[in-house]
């Protein structure tokens, strides 16, 4: 402080920062943040750090804060990073060069939760498989011959090995036959716009959901609508399907994630190996899923792999009739394949999809038929993925919460409502969020506007999940975009922020069927715990400090003195 302004403060009586009541004031703001910072999720996990990691927590803080200072010289938004998908590759790249990314690149994340397959499987990677599996063919209901056929006409691929499309009319000419398969490489090299190149691009951007479409359950609905049911039939046919599975654990033991539990929606149509006849009940795609996770499991990538279960989805746009029917295949795969289904989910595509409370019926009839069986096969629902409070979506929070919902995916209302957060606290629910999936769809953007540190600050549990990176265009699987961009958008995060999330994510797994109390009870004993849980916790908390010994090492000399 200048000598002029000194001066001037002392002629005016201006109080000074040591004086006893400006003191009081201090101490009491200092205690009022205190009483708020204990109700944090991770308060207790930051007081029982040992050294090494609360020395690590400080050079990742130190590594974010400079992180940040160079996005917002390089011209990102001063309020953090860029949105997901309008990311050039070249700002990715730099990114990914980055220590911070580096450092969490190298973080044990747990689980995955949340993950849409075959949403998740990366856009030129399977492309890529349609072009190396022989007997891949392409039809559409019409000859793509306009503008608007080529953004919105519908096309499916049909695995056909014994089909041949020679002198058939090109799918891209008037006199193509509706519904005709056209074996792939014809229809590309054929391609109007310079052929194989062109019709890779092309396709692409029918998988995948563009920057520009509008936000919110309409951009959900689009996804579902007109991109999943492309990939989904490029995905479901047994040779492309294996090795997109192997590329997925690949990318996801990579990052650090030793188990996964995929989302899969029911309602396609699978085509084994060598046939071109598709299967009714999908026992063979659980096979074959089955055979992919345990391979990958004895290999040597995959020896630290715990495995991948299967959440059933249902559509909400469905009859009663029709879901009824979902859920009696569910209970027969689960009898066939008992360590494969994990839960069941209903996801919707439209904000005026039913509602929870509208399928309640169906829901306990449900709930009997898995009683009748002797199974137990647990409620793991999207619910309160909405901007509203009181609307359809955002109800359903209340449902899920009443009838037993293990896991709560997106919740992004659930802040509006503080009774609901003490419930969900009290019977111990985990909320499953992915940042860069709501702000591509458009409901939170930027990463700031999302109720993640709402939740947080209130001791409420979460895990962050990936959703579907693929059908976003964001690259590949795993966790450490999500962990990198809630570092940098909110100060409060921090290594102990993402390590509690990661905790979470082993807590809530579904590793094996369990009932409410051995559920609950696991839970809430966490690592001090006696079963499978405890014992991976204890193995995470084993790699984190090691993760930690590796931070100061490798950055202390960096970071240290800042």
């Amino acid at each position: 402080m200048d000598s002029e302004n000194i001066l001037w403060e002392a002629e005016e009586g201006v109080p000074q920062t040591q004086d006893a009541f400006i003191q009081r004031f201090l101490d009491g703001r200092d205690s009022l943040i205190q009483r708020e910072v204990s109700q944090r999720h991770d308060f207790n996990l930051h007081n029982s750090l040992p050294p090494v990691a609360h020395r690590a927590c400080q050079i990742v803080s130190q590594a974010c804060a400079q992180e940040l200072a160079q996005t917002q010289q390089d011209g990102y938004p001063s309020d953090g990073l860029l949105h997901p998908s309008l990311m050039s590759e070249q700002a990715k790249e730099w990114m990914e060069q980055s220590d911070l990314y580096k450092i969490v690149r190298r973080l044990p994340k747990g689980s995955l939760l949340h993950g849409h397959l075959p949403a998740m499987i990366d856009t030129d990677f399977l492309i890529d498989q349609v072009f190396a599996t022989p007997g891949i063919h392409i039809s559409a209901p019409k000859p793509l011959t306009s503008e608007r056929d080529f953004q919105e006409a519908p096309v499916l691929f049909h695995y056909r090995p014994t089909e041949s499309s020679r002198d058939k009319p090109s799918l891209w000419s008037h006199d193509y036959t509706s519904l005709e398969p056209i074996d792939v490489q014809a229809a590309a090299s054929s391609f109007p716009d310079s052929g194989e190149a062109g019709f890779r691009r092309w396709l692409k951007s029918r998988c995948t959901l563009q920057p520009n479409n509008a936000g919110g359950s309409r951009a959900v609905s689009d996804l579902f609508h007109r991109c999943l049911p492309i990939i989904s039939s490029i995905f479901h046919h047994e040779p492309i399907l294996r090795s997109s599975l192997r590329h997925i654990f690949s990318q996801l033991a990579a990052d650090r994630i030793r188990y996964v539990e995929f989302r899969v929606a029911f309602t396609f149509q699978y085509t084994p190996q060598g046939d071109s006849k598709t299967e009714e009940d999908y026992s063979t795609w659980f096979q074959t899923f089955q055979e992919e996770a345990e391979r990958f499991k004895s290999s040597e990538e995959g020896k630290q792999f715990y495995g991948a279960r299967i959440i059933w989805t249902a559509m909400r746009d469905s009859s009663n009739k029709n879901i009824g029917l979902s859920m009696k295949q569910c209970i027969l795969i689960k009898q066939k394949y008992p360590d494969l289904i994990s839960g069941f989910d209903l996801f919707g595509t439209k904000g005026h999809d039913r509602p929870l409370n509208d399928l309640l019926p169906i829901l306990f009839w449900f709930r009997g038929r898995c009683a009748e069986e002797g199974l137990d096969i647990p409620f793991i629902f999207h619910a309160g993925q909405s901007h509203g409070d009181g609307d359809q979506a955002d109800d359903d929070l209340f449902d899920a919460v009443l009838l037993g919902s293990r896991r709560i995916s997106q919740a992004l209302s659930l802040y509006k409502h503080p009774l609901l957060i003490d419930v969900i606290k009290t019977k111990r629910i985990l909320i499953e969020y992915s940042l860069r999936s709501s702000a591509c769809l458009g409901f939170t953007s930027p990463f700031q506007s999302h109720p993640l540190p709402a939740l947080l600050s209130r001791g409420v549990s979460v895990a962050l999940s990936n959703d579907a990176p693929g059908i976003f265009g964001l690259g590949e699987n795993g966790l450490s975009s999500e962990y990198l961009g809630a570092l940098l958008a909110f100060q409060n995060m921090g290594l102990t922020g993402l390590t509690m999330m990661a905790e979470n994510s082993i807590r809530w797994s579904c590793y094996e069927d369990q009932s409410l109390k051995e559920w609950t009870t696991g839970i809430e004993k966490g690592i001090v715990g006696e079963g499978l849980k405890a014992s991976r916790l204890q193995e995470f908390y084993a790699d984190f400090e090691k993760f930690c010994e590796w931070v100061v090492q490798e950055f202390e000399a960096k970071y240290g003195d800042q």
